[in-house]
């Protein structure tokens, strides 16, 4: 067999312009399908991530019967906060736990009036990693002294006609379930891009909130933010065991419709992966069929020297399997490169969306943001290799199987 592997690997670089041919097609199908997988990944990962940050956190942490009433945002303290949060942080991946409350509310003045989600955060743990933060086009964030002073989108500030100094009436569900108003003031204004969206957010200092709506150095959540979505099960399994009696969720849990526009989204990316990763294939079978069906006569000849069938077409498969290696090796390695220094750097859509009409898109692409920054794990790469050995090995099976049972002559006068 080592006879066989060894004539093989000298075979591959005898017709040097064959190979190189076959080698730079598996290449650039390589880099094609790494980069492509990639951005499918980076765009799930901006999007996706971009709406836990805005919306809550990847795992989030509360009382026995949220779950249930999720919908209505239920005022259920949750207890041993401090060692949830202890827990929390200490798993890999996390970039902040962080307290809140979160509760239905009506904002107002005198020109209008709107229903919001009221969220009040910790800005000391949340501004550096908050889109709203990020996104502020007047006035500032929420700071630790911060009392009766909000945050709200630009879409709600436009509807209500304030700006950063005016005043507004909060209206809040307490513990109890009565309702609390109070006058705050508007200290910053952020702009998503969400339009409706984004009419339904409004943030407050958690102290200010747990004054106003009976909760005394009580919360409601503890949210989770992680690096990437994806690694939420991995967290909640270390960390749920630990507190029984309290409910922990991913957000995808408590919002079915983010897991169901991610999962729509994933399986489009492996459709298109598939249609791409196809159509690499044919054109790797195609060149490899060329080269091997050009060698009928080689075959005679090895079996007019005595090769057995089995033997030629273990020779011939191998080579087919060296130079889907080879091509995998050098083009998984620089796909990966490719990926690697465009996730440093980022790919600029700004002068794309510039002046564009997104339409119905335009939510869409304002949760991804104008940077893009690529990623793939080196597992799918690994994958894609071997895909690329098992399409050469196959490729070149055919041909060689069908020739092996030839007679000898037959093959020798194959024009």
């Amino acid at each position: 067999m080592m006879k066989i592997i060894k004539m093989a690997w000298r075979n591959v670089w005898r017709n040097s312009r064959r190979s190189l041919i076959a080698t730079v097609a598996i290449i650039l199908s390589m880099i094609l399908l790494i980069f492509f997988e990639a951005f499918m990944d980076g765009t799930d990962q901006a999007i996706y991530g971009n709406t836990v940050r805005l919306y809550g956190g990847n795992v989030l942490i509360h009382a026995p019967g949220y779950r249930e009433k999720s919908n209505r945002l239920p005022m259920l303290p949750v207890e041993d906060v401090d060692a949830i949060l202890v827990a929390a942080q200490s798993q890999p991946n996390v970039r902040v736990a962080s307290k809140r409350i979160n509760t239905g509310g009506l904002v107002s003045n005198r020109d209008a009036s709107h229903a919001v989600n009221i969220t009040a955060i910790e800005p000391q743990n949340e501004a550096p990693i908050s889109l709203a933060a990020e996104n502020i086009i007047a006035g500032r964030f929420l700071t630790p002294e911060d009392g009766d002073n909000v945050v709200i989108g630009k879409a709600l500030a436009d509807h209500l006609n304030v700006s950063v100094g005016d005043r507004v009436s909060l209206l809040g569900r307490r513990k109890d379930e009565s309702m609390r108003q109070r006058s705050m003031t508007v200290v910053g204004i952020f702009d998503l891009g969400l339009g409706e969206a984004e009419k339904n957010l409004l943030f407050v200092n958690l102290p200010a909130a747990q004054t106003l709506y009976n909760l005394r150095d009580e919360v409601t959540e503890v949210a989770v933010i992680l690096e990437k979505i994806g690694q939420e099960d991995r967290v909640i399994a270390n960390i749920a065991p630990g507190f029984p009696n309290h409910e922990v969720d991913s957000i995808y849990t408590l919002h079915p419709e983010f897991a169901e526009a991610l999962n729509f989204d994933r399986a489009i990316g492996l459709l298109l992966g598939g249609i791409l990763l196809l159509m690499a294939g044919i054109g790797i079978l195609n060149l490899m069929l060329m080269a091997v069906y050009e060698r009928t006569r080689e075959m005679g000849i090895l079996a007019a020297m005595g090769m057995k069938g089995r033997q030629v077409m273990s020779l011939f498969v191998l080579e087919g399997a060296f130079i889907g290696l080879v091509g995998a090796v050098i083009g998984c390695l620089l796909g990966w490169l490719l990926v690697a220094w465009l996730g440093r750097t980022g790919m600029d859509f700004s002068a794309f969306f510039e002046g564009q009409d997104l339409g119905d898109y335009g939510e869409l692409y304002a949760l991804m943001g104008t940077i893009l920054y690529p990623a793939i794990s080196v597992t799918t790469i690994i994958s894609y290799g071997l895909a690329a050995v098992v399409i050469g090995g196959l490729a070149a099976l055919i041909p060689a199987w069908q020739a092996s049972r030839k007679e000898p002559a037959e093959s020798l006068h194959h024009v």
